[in-house]
């Protein structure tokens, strides 16, 4: 699903190579170190060689979201089709400065409604590790459900999911 969507405060547009930048530096945060680990993206061409082969994965798609007034890109949004699982598995980061604001409850509902809305999937799934309480927050506070927890590289992990037919579109605002 390649296509910009717009909510009341975010523009969210696929990944380019022009966000080169933005992802050397989210890539790099604390956040994404300990909740989903090194990419060892060391520089903007390390960034510009990761892109580039998400781009060109026909699984794998990847937005970014924007601050509407300023353009600044502030987090992603990944629609990934894995070969170890039945579903896509929806995620997310975003910057830590604009964490608490928001902003990723607003980009991924505005996601998953188009995906719910378009009927392209029957069922969407998130992982997370099972220690990281603000993502299974998240996740919950857009309907998806605890359907499983499980070990994988010696690592606790939860997966969680919504079938399309329980889901509910909704306007979000703010």
């Amino acid at each position: 699903m390649y296509r910009s969507l717009e909510t009341e405060r975010l523009i969210i547009q696929p990944l380019a190579l022009h966000d080169r930048l933005f992802i050397y530096r989210l890539l790099n945060t604390g956040g994404w170190l300990q909740n989903i680990g090194d990419r060892n993206i060391r520089s903007e061409g390390d960034a510009t060689i990761y892109i580039e082969q998400k781009l060109a994965d026909n699984n794998y798609y990847c937005h970014t979201f924007r601050l509407k007034d300023t353009q600044e890109p502030i987090g992603i949004i990944t629609f990934i089709y894995r070969t170890t699982q039945d579903f896509p598995d929806i995620g997310y980061a975003m910057l830590p400065e604009f964490e608490k604001k928001g902003y990723a409850y607003e980009a991924v509902k505005k996601y998953l409604d188009t995906i719910i809305a378009e009927k392209i999937t029957d069922k969407v799934i998130a992982i997370t590790l099972s220690s990281n309480t603000k993502s299974i927050q998240l996740l919950q506070r857009l309907g998806l459900q605890l359907e499983k927890d499980f070990i994988e590289d010696k690592t606790q992990m939860s997966l969680f999911s919504v079938a399309s037919e329980d889901y509910h579109i909704h306007t979000v605002h703010g």
